[in-house]
């Protein structure tokens, strides 16, 4: 179950069934996340997308009806009413409309309503619907889910439709446990059961049964049951570049540190596009500084790069490692 590959596929399928051509893809705020987060500017050019745009944009662009247009959005209140407003007034040739998740028949309507030039050429829904962090682990960029103790409704609801497009993206049919004495816990698993039994023969579509494959549990556990593990340091390269330079969306940015070239002001830490980071992450920063492995040996020390004087900003590691040996220095003193 690679989360990674799940999402991939998705976004190569939308550029895919588009045709040849030059194409601009349409987004809203958490789409452009979920597709930086897989993809690289480059990787996506390859496939004919020359234009990014940001659905919720007021930019004025002049008609370009000799590009076709990929929107790819999740399907709220507001980006139906924004999309509205794109098909009355459309700026592109042609538009193949993916949304992220279950889209209702009413805004299906609606959507057809204002196709009146008929540029529409497909309408489908995807479950690309969280980052994809690593191939095993995602996230709904989501801060502060609740209110005291009680689940903000919006976020709730974002949650449960994001572990629905989870189980859909990979095709698999979970059983849901909970922890019993957590009120958030037992809400979001009701609200999981609901949608899970509202979309029944979407699933059916979707997922075929397969009764040599074992059924995963999805486990749905409190954070607040475990107040330990947040207090303790985690000693590996991922772990303290996370703690001394936080990563974000798979992205750390250097701006703040003095010296940092200009090339590196914010670099992408991602497993698939890093080979070096996909081996490193979780290797304790001692072992991973003077191991003597071949396999694990700092790059620093195996190219003869220095971390600072001349040529020190030929890569974005030496500013990483600089300031991550600092602190592991004085932490061994």
């Amino acid at each position: 179950m690679n989360v990674i590959q799940a999402v991939k596929l998705y976004i190569t399928r939308m550029t895919e069934e588009s045709g040849p051509g030059m194409k601009v893809i349409l987004m809203d705020k958490e789409t452009t996340s979920i597709v930086s987060m897989v993809f690289s500017q480059s990787e996506i050019l390859q496939k004919e997308v020359y234009l990014f745009e940001r659905i919720d944009s007021h930019s004025k662009w002049d008609n370009m009806k000799h590009m076709k247009c990929i929107v790819f959005v999740r399907p709220t209140s507001e980006n139906i009413s924004l999309l509205s407003r794109e098909l009355r007034y459309p700026k592109y040739g042609v538009y193949f409309i993916y949304f992220s998740n279950v889209i209702s028949k009413a805004d299906i309507k609606t959507l057809a309503e204002c196709d009146e030039q008929e540029t529409v050429r497909e309408v489908q829904e995807v479950f690309a619907d969280y980052l994809a962090v690593d191939r095993h682990l995602f996230s709904f960029n989501i801060v502060g889910c609740l209110q005291g103790r009680s689940w903000n409704p919006h976020h709730l609801q974002r949650c449960a439709q994001g572990l629905l497009a989870l189980l859909l993206s990979v095709k698999r049919r979970a059983v849901v446990r909970y922890e019993a004495a957590s009120e958030p816990c037992a809400r979001l698993a009701e609200r999981v059961r609901d949608l899970l039994r509202r979309e029944a023969v979407l699933i059916d579509n979707n997922i075929p049964f397969n009764g040599e494959i074992p059924t995963p549990q999805l486990l749905i556990i409190d954070r607040r049951d475990d107040p330990v593990t947040p207090l303790l340091n985690q000693w590996t390269y991922q772990a303290m570049v996370h703690e001394l330079l936080t990563i974000n969306n798979n992205r750390v940015s250097l701006a703040h540190l003095p010296d940092v070239h200009k090339d590196f002001k914010e670099v992408v830490l991602s497993s698939e596009q890093d080979e070096f980071y996909a081996k490193a992450s979780i290797i304790v920063i001692g072992d991973l500084l003077y191991s003597s492995s071949p396999g694990y040996k700092c790059p620093l020390i195996s190219k003869g790069l220095v971390l600072h004087g001349e040529g020190s900003y030929k890569s974005h590691r030496i500013y990483l490692f600089k300031t991550i040996i600092t602190v592991f220095s004085i932490a061994i003193v």
